[in-house]
């Protein structure tokens, strides 16, 4: 493996205490957030946004913005804008995801979903209203970066969002619900639209507000496929093998819903043996990058080892 033979990478990495680096982050991202929305009236649309915003979860998504940003010479204040807008987009995704007429579920993140809550109208228009804020609190909020990077941020959020991204993806996940033969390929278009475009969206938005070249983009981008890849067959392992405690969503929704998932396509050795391929592949992406990698590269490690 490429990675293996970068000794300062290595080193770095051995001791790189990515809990730390985690905790610290998701702290600075939960007060981000906390102040992204304040309740103004009508409350009730703020608070469903809220609900749902600040329910908790790993941050993984505004933490990779920050540490892409840093890594290519940026700063946290540069991108945290962009990485809480990042959050709002895909808590939207989770809130129209677990409606009745999507994948009906109870329960996210160990609470009761926005529509258990708020009702099925205002879940919905939480999550429109957490769309559309997403864009313009990057565009309003945005400071010491120049302008065309901004609205290149913009544009990739836009794609990775829309039908060219999480909705394509969520469309055709939902025609191949029950269907016995879904190939590999109509799955993998799945969830490199409906996960790993807003994954890879994460990573190279925060390149893009540190300036980083196009050769570095093109690098960022593999990196961040490859997680988003490996991710999602993290994922459908999961539904699989852990509990609803430790998932803190219904376990087993794949099973009833008859959906195609990478085990149930190659068995779960095979999808465990993928993802980790997956993972070493986005790590040698970052082999020239020394130290300042070690929380990407850490992170990559997380996603293949976690287990909710």
């Amino acid at each position: 493996m490429v990675i293996a033979d970068e000794t300062p990478s290595n080193s770095q990495e051995f001791t790189f205490d990515l809990s730390s680096y985690l905790k610290q982050r998701q702290a600075e991202v939960e007060a981000a957030l906390d102040q992204s929305i304040p309740v103004t009236y009508p409350e009730k649309i703020y608070e469903a946004m809220r609900y749902s915003l600040l329910a908790g979860g790993k941050r993984l998504r505004p933490i990779l913005c920050l540490a892409t940003c840093e890594l290519m010479g940026g700063t946290t204040e540069m991108a945290m804008p962009t990485a809480c807008a990042l959050e709002m987009i895909h808590t939207m995704s989770l809130i129209h995801d677990d409606l009745p007429a999507m994948d009906n579920d109870d329960y996210r993140r160990g609470q009761l979903t926005n529509h258990k809550v708020y009702g099925e109208d205002i879940a919905i228009l939480a999550g429109d209203g957490l769309l559309s804020y997403a864009f313009e609190f990057v565009a309003a909020n945005t400071k010491n970066v120049p302008a065309e990077r901004v609205l290149q941020v913009i544009s990739r959020l836009g794609h990775a969002v829309g039908a060219t991204g999480l909705v394509g993806g969520q469309v055709v996940d939902l025609e191949s619900e029950g269907k016995p033969d879904i190939t590999e390929e109509t799955l993998t278009f799945i969830h490199t639209h409906k996960t790993g475009a807003l994954l890879e969206a994460c990573v190279v938005c925060g390149g893009i507000l540190a300036g980083a070249s196009e050769a570095n983009l093109k690098r960022l981008s593999q990196y961040a496929q490859n997680i988003g890849l490996a991710f999602q067959i993290v994922d459908d392992i999961l539904d699989i093998t852990a509990t609803q405690e430790e998932l803190g969503k219904t376990a087993g929704k794949d099973i009833q819903a008859q959906k195609a998932t990478y085990p149930s396509l190659w068995g779960l050795e095979k999808s465990r043996t993928t993802a980790q391929t997956l993972i070493d592949q986005a790590k040698a992406e970052l082999a020239t990058d020394g130290g300042s990698a070690a929380p990407l590269l850490a992170i990559a490690d997380f996603i293949v080892s976690r287990s909710h």
